[in-house]
């Protein structure tokens, strides 16, 4: 079974509980270090070759839309609430962009969303 890989990049350097959520769920988590990680979220997913990534910055945009313009990932950003982040899933995105939202749930129930989508 392939490891689902979560890359977090947090503008203030967070993401820890995010993380822990996503290692609940089976999955690896990577945050990646210091401020404005966000702008770095393209870069080390594409270096962890990861399955998706995880912005986290005040307008919820910054580094999903780098990622996307980088290196093609299909983006949502600008969300607030898990159930969003569950959505976009569904709908196929592998970067997803909230406002600062570092919750042990979010991570938790994005893993379960992905594997209920595509599988271990």
């Amino acid at each position: 079974m392939e490891q689902i890989t979560v890359v977090i990049g947090d503008r203030l350097g967070k993401g820890q509980k995010v993380a822990a959520g996503v290692e609940k769920a089976g999955g690896r988590a990577v945050v990646v270090p210091g401020v404005a990680a966000d702008m770095k979220l393209g870069d080390v997913m594409k270096a962890e070759n990861a399955t998706f990534g995880i912005s986290f910055c005040g307008s919820g945009g910054a580094g999903a839309i780098t990622a996307q313009t980088k290196y093609g990932y299909k983006a949502k950003y600008g969300m607030r609430s898990v159930e969003e982040g569950v959505t976009a899933i569904n709908e196929g995105c592998n970067v997803l962009g909230f406002g600062f939202m570092d919750k042990e749930e979010l991570g938790e129930r994005l893993v379960q969303a992905w594997l209920k989508k595509y599988g271990a």
